[in-house]
């Protein structure tokens, strides 16, 4: 199953995503009225939902809304970098013992079709596409073996950077967590759906193929993380982990080819059995 959160008459409404329609959740009775209402329900109500009548449902057109982030925006937003082997070797790094982990907050949230805003201080803006993970159970110590069912659902995701920022000291902070650094959509696969294991994934900039991969080629897979991120934090339902980048960024190209993200770009990541998430950079 496919969900989606949009901005209607200024409130997030969830809807269902089915054959490019939208159908709002919001007004049918039995029906979770929120991402997080959907999260903590489980199983049971999924199930239930399957069934829903929804010819009471307001339906949309994916094209005529306008989109709120894929993810709910109270959770840890976990991040995972250089873990892709040839990423790191663009960037000059040593390949990891494990998972490097960094965070964004909750300002960087954001939306497909949005713009992205290069901020004030930086003139060194860059793209990342990456596959983004939605816990819908937490935990602490989490088994390996047991890590990918406390997903509920998997979107496309831009780590957007600001590379100059993120370098300034050897905390990246600064250059990931800028207002609008983390969009994600359109839409959130279930667990059930998809098997993240071998994703092809791409990110083209003004239509020019910039990043293509495949998830196989994670030095630390999705379970990984998950294993990984809740022996040093408790996990919880609503969390959201960005699970690192191909090569093909700009910052990887040779000095005189670096090209940074200008007013009027327009990056889209599609990863297959998802979509395309397309994000427009303004100044």
């Amino acid at each position: 199953m496919k969900f989606a959160q949009i901005i209607k008459d200024g409130a997030v409404h969830l809807c269902l995503a089915e054959d490019g329609s939208l159908f709002d959740l919001t007004a049918l009775p039995n029906a979770p009225h929120s991402l997080m209402e959907l999260l903590s329900a489980g199983e049971e109500l999924k199930a239930r939902l399957a069934a829903i009548d929804r010819s009471g449902a307001p339906q949309y057109r994916e094209e005529e809304v306008v989109y709120a982030p894929a993810v709910p925006q109270n959770g840890k937003l976990i991040c995972v970098g250089i873990n892709y082997k040839a990423h790191i070797g663009e960037c000059g790094e040593k390949t990891p013992a494990a998972p490097v982990l960094f965070s964004k907050f909750s300002n960087a949230h954001n939306a497909h079709n949005a713009d992205v805003v290069i901020p004030r201080l930086s003139e060194r803006l860059d793209y990342e596409a990456e596959l983004v993970i939605l816990l819908g159970k937490g935990g602490r110590h989490i088994p390996r073996e047991e890590a990918l069912s406390h997903v509920f659902g998997y979107t496309c995701g831009n780590d957007f950077s600001a590379r100059d920022l993120q370098y300034v000291s050897s905390q990246w902070l600064i250059g990931k967590t800028a207002d609008g650094f983390a969009p994600t959509g359109p839409v959130i696969v279930t667990a059930d759906s998809l098997d993240p294991s071998a994703l092809p994934i791409e990110l083209r900039l003004n239509g020019e193929l910039r990043q293509s991969s495949n998830t196989s080629r994670m030095i630390f897979d999705c379970a990984e993380i998950i294993r990984y991120a809740s022996d040093i934090m408790t996990l919880e339902a609503g969390d959201v982990l960005f699970t690192g980048t191909p090569s093909g960024v700009i910052l990887g190209m040779p000095e005189g080819r670096q090209r940074w993200l200008k007013e009027g770009d327009v990056t889209e990541v599609t990863i297959g059995g998802i979509g395309t998430l397309r994000n427009t950079v303004r100044r």
